[in-house]
């Protein structure tokens, strides 16, 4: 119970002390001044000339096609207009449903608006762009078909170069709304013309959740909820943040659901350690202790704490609504004491990892590197319009952040399957290519696809199978 919980996470967190004060004083780069932290950069891998080589025969050997032809492709493939059927009995069917999901994914994932999409798409009218977007289209509907692709994408052979699945890192990323020029003084005061788009990338590149988030709301907040609403094959349980991330109650309740949080740090120096004991004395990092942690505060309340965590595993209340009461001014909330000294004692005991580990400290920085390209990558394809959302669809903000991530999503999925082919053909002419080659490329590739011109819509072709299978060992 309580006292069994308390008793076995000290001793966790003393071996962690213990463990980290032996292995200080083998990091050329982490040392204490002050009583503080300094970490000094590694110096970056260069890539190697195989590698150089590699890319350059990959990007040669990837076929030119326009978005239009990457939707339709991996439509094929995954027939996902079915997910997008009347949302009541009583509408009548559609004669084109593939051709009209085709088209508004390409629509309101690119930007390009209805007007523009019946102008570069032959033969196809206004009306059937915007129709299913108003009359179908949903945001959970929109996450079934994310979650669809990404069970798909986790059959790639090819992905396991790139990472276990088991990780995501979640960032944000500010989106903007076209604001009147009479509001725009309205939107410096109250920030509510934009908002930010969260999403959770798998450290296989590809985007498992997102999220739209109003301007103003402190974001760390969501970053749980992600894990616990992943409806794909992958289940990650480790969470790479910002250092937003940072605090002590997300922490806490992230350890009580089974979540590995590792936020990436920026300010370490800022951060309190705590000890287990006020009597524990170390030889090396005993300067970087402050005060020592409370424990009968966690047996106290570990009742109602398991009980909170509880009911966010049943579905019952989301992690960020907990974790936004306990962001309000009115700190009389016991739980969040109690969450807070527990969140103390599992970061102190990450920070320890995270000062002694350099390969955990490179984990994290690529786990955020991925969440830009991924950002860069999806902003890339939501080109039109200087990729401003029009302001009458402001209501329809978060609806659009999806379909974004959506044609994101495609687009990767499309790439992994080119690249796959590729590699498996250069291997079979005789190429010397391994698993850590592989590893430096991801599938954000941008240089084969097409986003102007005019398009034609051709539903009749044949594609080729997808081709899951990787020839390399």
């Amino acid at each position: 119970g309580d006292t069994e919980f308390t008793r076995s996470l000290k001793k966790s967190m003393e071996e962690s002390c213990r463990k980290a004060d032996s292995r200080f004083p083998d990091d050329e780069l982490v040392r204490i001044e002050n009583g503080n932290q300094i970490i000094g950069k590694p110096k970056p891998d260069q890539p190697s000339p195989e590698v150089e080589e590699i890319g350059a025969l990959l990007r040669d050997r990837l076929d030119r096609i326009n978005l239009l032809d990457v939707i339709i492709n991996v439509e094929k493939w995954l027939n996902l207009n079915k997910h997008f059927g009347p949302l009541s009995g009583f509408e009548s069917r559609i004669s084109d449903p593939e051709l009209r999901f085709v088209l508004t994914i390409f629509c309101y994932g690119t930007n390009i608006g209805p007007t523009e999409t019946v102008r570069s798409v032959q033969g196809v009218s206004r009306k059937q762009v915007a129709w299913l977007n108003l009359k179908r289209t949903t945001e959970a509907r929109l996450d079934k078909a994310i979650a669809k692709i990404n069970s798909e994408y986790k059959k790639y052979r090819l992905i396991e170069c790139w990472g276990s699945g088991n990780s995501v890192s979640a960032d944000g990323k500010l989106w903007d709304l076209y604001e009147d020029n009479l509001l725009s003084e309205y939107h410096i005061r109250y920030g509510s013309y934009g908002g930010i788009a969260y999403y959770h990338v798998s450290d296989t590149y590809i985007a498992l959740f997102s999220r739209f988030i109003p301007c103003g709301v402190y974001e760390a907040i969501y970053i749980l909820d992600g894990l616990l609403n992943d409806e794909s094959d992958f289940n990650p349980d480790t969470v790479h943040g910002d250092t937003q991330a940072q605090s002590t109650p997300v922490f806490g309740l992230a350890y009580l659901l089974g979540i590995k949080l590792m936020p990436r740090i920026r300010n370490i120096k800022d951060l309190s350690f705590y000890k287990p004991d006020r009597a524990m004395v170390l030889d090396h990092i005993q300067s970087l202790f402050k005060e020592p942690i409370k424990w009968d505060l966690i047996e106290k309340h570990y009742a109602d704490m398991m009980r909170t965590a509880m009911s966010v595993k049943a579905g019952k209340i989301t992690a960020s609504t907990i974790l936004r009461r306990f962001g309000t001014k009115n700190r009389k909330n016991k739980l969040y004491f109690a969450f807070r000294e527990l969140g103390r004692v599992v970061r102190t005991m990450f920070l320890l990892e995270y000062i002694t580990d350099v390969d955990l400290r490179k984990t994290i920085q690529a786990a955020t590197c991925k969440s830009e390209e991924f950002n860069e990558f999806a902003r890339w394809l939501f080109f039109a319009n200087g990729g401003k959302i029009p302001a009458n669809l402001k209501h329809e903000q978060s609806k659009i952040v999806k379909y974004n991530h959506l044609l994101a999503n495609f687009a990767i999925l499309y790439n992994v399957n080119a690249m796959t082919e590729v590699f498996n053909q250069l291997k079979s002419e005789g190429h010397n290519i391994t698993r850590d080659h592989m590893a430096a490329f991801s599938p954000y590739h941008t240089e084969h696809l097409g986003r102007l011109g005019s398009f034609e819509l051709d539903l009749t072709r044949q594609v080729k199978p997808m081709t899951f299978e990787l020839f390399v060992d």
